[in-house]
């Protein structure tokens, strides 16, 4: 499998809607890091399990899956020498109670799902773990009676924090302070007593400033005589913090001596979060579990796309006993793409384990590869055009099947001139299916469909068109490749059977009748306007210009394209309207189209000049001197060698 087949088949789509089920973080991330598989027993294995979660659903939907949040973290956080916090621990109480209700639950579920309810046994009761964190922690907090130093502690805290705002109050309600206070109350800066003196009698009041008011005028100050007070208390809250925290080590004592069976939990827990998720996306679909084989045998019965919901029509095709490959033809948007699609997706899900949108006696094939080939693949930055990006990647579509790959192919060949298109194709198609693989084709090309008819191992299909309402059904036919459908179209909106039958003697070379079937007399009419012959039927066809062959005389100079070399002109035309021209030294053919005049030969030689001198040899040039004054058996002159 590759990047491309998920992004085409829109697998990640379907990821996302099974996410949707999961109730914890790690249970939809573990949907996201769904693989299929090629393991026909550990598919069956998956499907099964989802049929008896179904079943589970479908007798109590409330399932108790929650209190997984943040126990992967917590786990990470365990023998590193740190004390695990009160919420966190109260987090790990939730989740074994969690546990506990999922054991619970399951148990009278064993019957009708055997495999599903087994998982539960590997989760351990932890009961002395579960009653030491209720007794110890309460309210997000380390609770008093955890231990009797915590609880004799805290007594004292409460004696002392009385008797110190007491003597604070007292301080207040004295005639000593009452001309310095700005109001009389009592208020704490940082866990310490203060009063708010004025900041003009700041020198009267013996003590320690630990806060200011906003706009200055008051100033918060611990008179001396609570500062024994105070540090008694903050002594105190230190052996609180102290206690608190050997009742939180001993707490994660207990929970690191049960890693391994929380491990184990969690796992247990996220699988059935999982499980649960692919079971309510089954039944949100109409979800069934289909078989499954390795003899790349595909059986559709009553197949939907599960994407297209209510709008997906119903597929049914058959592809077995050595007919691997499926050819089929129909109109634009008539649903042909979305057929392959179909089937490779429904595949694929089936080899993620998930239920199919199908009937139950459906039968899919397991492929270790679904290779694919659909869309533009235009790619802008590589300066590659549509039919260039998708040869190469059916370059590497050719390099990669085998036996055991299921291989999409969209339009092969279009996007090129039609008949090396169609050449191409086939040529692909049968490489293709020589190396064993399972191959699902559409096309335009009617030749491809004659192709697919006469070679064993091809099955034709074609879209159903009707041509009452001139829209497509979306239904799939198997063995018959699909019809003209422009020329019934075209029927049906009126063009004179006379045309159409002069249009398929030109494109199949052969005579068919159409019939007019038009009852209407006006109408009737209206149509033979369209091959009424007017008064110029007995015109002649005017003849095509020819080229005009320029003229180019002997020794004129021209520089020839596209190389852009000079020469020199010896001869011609002929009547392609070549010449031969000497380029240096040697005489070529070249075309009028190619030549351009660049300086005239009568402007760089006189009227009695001798070409000989350019386009004979030395050697020519004596033996024709020799022959223009006697006859000379012995001399031959060879014009080739010039």
């Amino acid at each position: 499998m590759n990047q491309h087949t998920f992004k085409v088949l829109e697998v990640q789509e379907i990821k996302k809607r099974i996410a949707e089920f999961a109730l914890t973080n790690e249970g939809k991330e573990k949907v996201y890091n769904l693989t299929p598989s090629t393991n026909v027993k550990q598919i069956e294995a998956w499907l099964s399990e989802v049929t008896e979660a179904v079943d589970i659903l479908t007798k109590s939907s409330s399932v108790p899956v929650h209190g997984l949040g943040g126990m992967e973290q917590l786990l990470s956080k365990l023998n590193k020498g740190t004390a695990l916090r009160p919420e966190q621990l109260s987090k790990l109480h939730e989740f074994l109670d969690c546990c506990g209700k999922m054991r619970r639950f399951m148990k009278d579920k064993v019957y009708y799902a055997p495999r599903v309810t087994s998982y539960v046994e590997v989760i351990e009761e932890l009961p002395e773990l579960e009653s030491e964190i209720i007794r110890c922690i309460r309210n997000g907090r380390v609770d008093d009676y955890a231990s009797k130093e915590l609880l004799k502690t805290r007594k004292q805290i409460a004696i002392h924090e009385e008797r110190l705002k007491e003597k604070t109050m007292q301080l207040i309600r004295s005639n000593k302070y009452k001309t310095y206070l700005q109001e009389n109350v009592v208020s704490q800066r940082d866990g310490r007593y203060v009063i708010p003196i004025k900041k003009e009698y700041r020198s009267k009041i013996k003590g320690s400033v630990l806060d200011t008011s906003a706009s200055g005028s008051t100033l918060f100050i611990e008179p001396e005589e609570i500062v024994q007070y105070q540090e008694q208390l903050t002594w105190l809250r230190a052996d609180e913090d102290v206690e608190v925290q050997k009742v939180l080590s001993y707490l994660t004592g207990l929970v690191e001596e049960k890693e391994q069976q929380l491990c184990l939990a969690i796992e247990t827990m996220v699988h059935y979060d999982f499980l649960f998720a692919k079971a309510k996306y089954s039944r949100s679909i109409n979800g069934v579990k289909v078989q499954v084989n390795n003899d790349q045998h595909i059986k559709l019965i009553h197949a939907k796309h599960p994407l297209l919901g209510d709008k997906a029509v119903a597929l049914s095709v058959e592809m077995n006993d050595g007919q691997n490959a499926l050819v089929i033809t129909g109109p634009n948007t008539g649903g042909k793409t979305v057929t392959i699609k179909t089937v490779a997706l429904l595949t694929l899900m089936v080899q993620y384990g998930l239920h199919i949108p199908a009937d139950e006696k459906s039968n899919l094939s397991i492929f270790q590869r679904i290779l694919v080939d659909i869309g533009d693949g235009q790619s802008i930055t590589e300066n590659l055009s549509t039919f260039s990006s998708r040869i190469v990647n059916i370059i590497e579509i050719l390099k990669d099947t085998n036996d055991q790959t299921l291989v999409l192919l969209d339009e092969l060949g279009s996007g090129t001139d039609p008949g090396e298109g169609m050449g191409l194709a086939t040529a692909i198609l049968e490489q293709l299916f020589n190396k064993g693989a399972t191959l699902l084709a559409t096309t335009h090309y009617s030749e491809i469909k004659e192709f697919a008819e006469e070679h064993p191992g091809f099955i034709n299909g074609s879209m159903e068109f009707d041509l009452e309402t001139l829209s497509p059904t979306y239904r799939l036919t198997i063995g018959k490749g699909g019809e003209s459908q422009a020329f019934a179209i075209a029927l049906k909106l009126g063009i004179h059977p006379k045309i159409i039958e002069r249009a398929h003697q030109v494109t199949y070379k052969e005579i068919k009748n159409y019939d007019n079937q038009e009852t209407d007399i006006f109408k009737q009419r209206e149509l033979e306007k369209q091959i009424i012959v007017n008064k110029y039927k007995n015109r002649k066809k005017s003849a095509m210009p020819k080229d005009k062959i320029p003229v180019f005389n002997q020794g004129d100079n021209i520089k020839i394209s596209p190389t852009n070399e000079f020469g020199i002109v010896f001869s011609g035309p002929d009547k392609q309207g070549n010449y031969t021209v000497q380029v240096k030294g040697e005489k070529i053919s070249v075309n009028h189209k190619r030549m351009q005049l660049y300086i005239s030969a009568k402007e760089l030689y006189p009227d009695d000049y001798d070409f000989d001198i350019i386009f004979q040899s030395k050697e020519n040039r004596k033996k024709s001197n020799i022959l223009s004054k006697r006859h000379d058996g012995e001399v031959v002159i060879d014009y080739t060698e010039s």
